[in-house]
């Protein structure tokens, strides 16, 4: 594959690459009506083929937090075209690698010293190459190192990107008054976090502990004499990634065992530990040949604060769903409703909500649930396509909502997404079983 000698960082070059990126979806465009004019039974299926290519190759010459929104997108598999999702999700672990001189380059600013000196052996070819960094292996007194080195700039430009991606984002998702803020502060606020390698490790560590216990999980072990705040050092794990695991894997009780590990995980982390893995897509998981499942990047945690954590569980109880009083007081607690609306906006949000939490909570509804339930996500699939379609919520303030809904949110839709794609029947309250003595 061919590197990167140079990545664009300051708000100019990167707003410029964007500007040529529009030029050409306006070509395809242009391209798309005119053959509709000569035939109009022709679907949008070229176009967004077109378009996803070009937004695609413009994201990944940037990378850093122009490609993480890509990686995010991909993740969007009931509302993202089909051909969006597969040239996104290519953001996940492959992407063009850094060139040798400016990996050298940033292990002399960050360590002080080349790779050669710091281990036994270094590759410096990288084995994968995702949004905001690359992975290279590398040994060291008999043990196999992955190294993950961060791209240069990346950390520098999260702010001009955001300022780019704002009007578009106000506009796709009509967000009014200044109160939208604070959902592009949290945005920005957890992509410079996941650019903090040392908070990485240290949050890697911590988690890695508290999960120990939960059987078929594994975790590399973190060494931060050889991390800074560009580079991590960690074990090198053995295993297929998530998604090749998914396409080889021919035996049910295998697919039942990896999804009953990663959802154990993610209800511990979410019910114990109030914290919580934001960044559940399949490039984040190995699967080792004994069936366990392995998580090896911790850049981004959402902590989940106790005011927003009780009332966000309570409504995924049936009875607090169907009981009107109960079901407004945490709409409002949610800020999902406002003092200040109209009783039009108050009954709109209500049924919408009413109805998408009915689906959507479902799981734990039930002590036993299969995610390889192909119904279940048509269902949520038919209102995503159902609300994206409303002419009347186009209309409305799309303002809604806590700030913690954004990362909480992008949470379960992954995780509900890797779910599916494994197949798996799981025990919703298995978690239960790894608490401690009250």
């Amino acid at each position: 594959m061919k590197t990167i000698d140079h990545i664009p960082t300051n708000k100019i070059q990167r707003a410029s690459e964007l500007v040529k990126t529009g030029v050409k979806i306006g070509g395809n465009y242009a391209k798309y009506y005119g053959k509709k004019v000569l035939d109009s039974g022709h679907t949008r299926d070229e176009l967004n083929e077109d378009n996803a290519g070009d937004i695609y190759d413009s994201l990944k010459s940037l990378k850093g937090s122009a490609l993480k929104v890509a990686q995010m997108l991909s993740m969007e598999k009931h509302i993202m075209p089909r051909q969006y999702v597969e040239k996104f999700s290519l953001a996940q672990f492959s992407v063009p690698p850094l060139s040798g001189p400016l990996v050298r380059k940033t292990f002399k600013k960050y360590l002080g010293k080349d790779p050669e000196d710091l281990y036994d052996s270094f590759e410096p070819e990288s084995i994968n190459a995702a949004s905001i960094g690359q992975v290279h292996r590398a040994t060291k007194d008999g043990k196999k190192l992955a190294v993950k080195i961060q791209y240069p700039g990346v950390a520098d430009s999260i702010s001009s990107d955001l300022a780019l991606v704002k009007p578009i984002a106000t506009r796709m998702f009509n967000l009014r008054g200044k109160d939208k803020e604070k959902y592009f502060k949290e945005v920005e606020a957890k992509l410079l976090e996941e650019t903090d390698y040392i908070l990485e490790v240290g949050q890697s560590m911590k988690i890695t502990r508290a999960c120990s216990m939960i059987p078929n999980l594994r975790f590399p072990q973190y060494y931060p004499e050889l991390s800074s705040e560009r580079i991590i050092t960690m074990d090198w794990m053995d295993g297929l990634h998530l998604s090749e695991f998914v396409k080889e894997n021919t035996r049910k009780d295998v697919a039942d065992k990896v999804g009953q590990t990663l959802w154990d995980f993610y209800m511990y982390q979410m019910h114990v530990l109030k914290q919580v893995h934001a960044d559940p897509h399949p490039g984040n998981f190995l699967v080792d040949e004994d069936g366990n499942l392995i998580a090896i990047d911790f850049g981004c945690i959402k902590k989940v604060p106790q005011e927003f954590y009780d009332p966000y569980f309570e409504l995924a109880k049936p009875g607090n769903i169907n009981n009107p009083d109960v079901f407004m007081q945490k709409m409002f607690e949610l800020e999902i409703l406002k003092k200040d609306d109209s009783p039009e906006e108050v009954k709109f949000f209500s049924e919408l909500f009413q109805e998408m939490l009915s689906v959507f909570t479902r799981p734990f509804h039930q002590e036993e649930f299969n995610f390889g339930d192909k119904a279940f996500f048509d269902e949520i699939a038919m209102l995503s396509d159902k609300y994206s379609k409303d002419t009347q919520l186009r209309k409305m303030n799309g303002n809604r909502g806590s700030k913690h809904f954004l990362y909480i949110n992008r949470t379960f839709f992954g995780l509900y997404n890797l779910m599916h794609d494994i197949g798996a029947r799981v025990m919703i309250n298995n978690f239960k079983r790894y608490l401690g003595p009250a």
